[in-house]
């Protein structure tokens, strides 16, 4: 199915992000054997996800891939919902961003989640796609915060959010791992302020917006 019949059946594929350097829409099933073969080594998948005793390494990040993308489309609901998003450059997969509401409802906080490809780190994408995300979140969902966590050494991550104005919060340490992660925090009013949403595209979102519980001018 093309993009124009895939938006016609779930509003949500509809909605295109755009930034200097990259295209992001919408994870569609097509997408996932590309997605599968491009997935870095060095992603932390879910410790949670299930895996399966039959498959090798390689076969259950596919399927944990696969199952978190359908479980995120499959189970959307305006309360509690993650949208992925492939992102592109010069028409090439360079990773994957999420968006997601828990308790969407009650909160209006986003929170936040990427992976990008070895060869397209150091370039200003994970900066690019976070700011994408946010542009849709703060502009045209009506978000009040956005929230993340990456482990404290993570300076990558940190990095891109502490460029885009989120403040440090608290840590906690995981469970699986005994890691430490730092939490941070992005106002709304700070987005605004910070002027990064100027160079981003948001398209297609009205026909969604019901599937956020929203309607034009509800915000």
């Amino acid at each position: 199915m093309d993009d124009h019949g895939t938006a016609g059946v779930w509003a949500l594929h509809g909605i295109r992000l755009h930034t200097a350097d990259l295209d992001l829409r919408v994870m569609t099933e097509a997408d996932l054997p590309v997605l599968a073969h491009v997935m870095p080594a060095d992603l932390e998948l879910n410790p949670h996800a299930t895996r399966y005793a039959g498959l090798d390494e390689a076969a259950n990040r596919r399927a944990v891939l696969a199952q978190g993308y359908w479980r995120a489309l499959g189970m959307w609901s305006p309360d509690d919902w993650a949208l992925p998003f492939v992102a592109r450059a010069g028409g090439e997969v360079v990773g994957a961003q999420w968006l997601e509401g828990p308790d969407w409802t009650s909160e209006r906080t986003v929170d936040s989640s990427s992976w990008l490809v070895a060869e397209a780190r150091g370039r200003g994408f994970g900066k690019q796609m976070r700011a994408a995300v946010l542009a849709l979140a703060f502009g045209h969902l009506g978000a009040v915060a956005a929230i993340s966590s990456a482990v404290v050494g993570n300076g990558s991550s940190l990095g891109v959010s502490r460029a885009l104005g989120y403040r440090d919060t608290h840590r906690s340490v995981l469970e699986h791992s005994g890691e430490t992660l730092q939490h941070v925090r992005l106002e709304a009013p700070a987005w605004s302020a910070s002027g990064v949403a100027h160079g981003v595209v948001v398209d297609g979102v009205a026909p969604a917006l019901p599937l956020f519980g929203l309607t034009e001018g509800s915000r």
